[in-house]
């Protein structure tokens, strides 16, 4: 008997020590860079939140990059957007999603350790507030085109938008 006692005890911290991301479901992911040559790349994905409690998206690692950060593209005016780090991240509602696009909020990688190859995977670990750590496995697609057919990445290295007066800064 103690020792069943002592299994079932066991049990049930180690569940109450692992974190909760069930809650959090990520659909949709894509990772993308401008080419064999580029330095920086950038990450896409639907991201859910099933729970009743409101999360937040606080920081992301990744290994392919010197650096990994959210981002997101503020209006500098005169028709030119520039790419911030949100260093606040990004709140998912309960029940509800945050979309993570081109041209809006997403996951920036900087300074490439190799060049992003089609059909190949990135694990990145997504971090939240409330679901602690969630690693996924995000495909690169190179030739994916968003929502408005646009296919081409800026030629500084950057992303987002796909208009050619678009500037970066870091």
């Amino acid at each position: 008997m103690k020792f069943a006692k002592f299994a079932f005890v066991g049990l049930s911290t180690l569940v109450l020590a692992t974190p909760v991301w069930a809650e959090i479901e990520v659909k949709d992911a894509y990772a993308r860079s401008s080419g064999p040559m580029a330095q920086a790349g950038a990450a896409f994905m639907h991201i859910v939140n099933t729970s009743d409690q409101e999360d937040r998206l606080i920081g992301v690692r990744a290994d392919v990059s010197k650096r990994t950060e959210l981002h997101t593209h503020i209006d500098a005016g005169g028709g030119v957007m520039k790419m911030r780090e949100v260093e606040d991240g990004f709140v998912i509602p309960a029940g509800g999603h945050h979309i993570l696009k081109r041209g809006g909020d997403h996951v920036m990688f900087m300074g490439l350790v190799e060049p992003f190859e089609q059909d190949k995977t990135i694990p990145v670990t997504l971090i939240f507030e409330q679901a602690g750590e969630v690693v996924v496995e995000i495909p690169v697609d190179l030739d994916r085109q968003d929502s408005t057919g646009h296919g081409t990445m800026n030629h500084d290295g950057g992303h987002g938008s796909e208009h050619d007066n678009m500037k970066h800064s870091h």
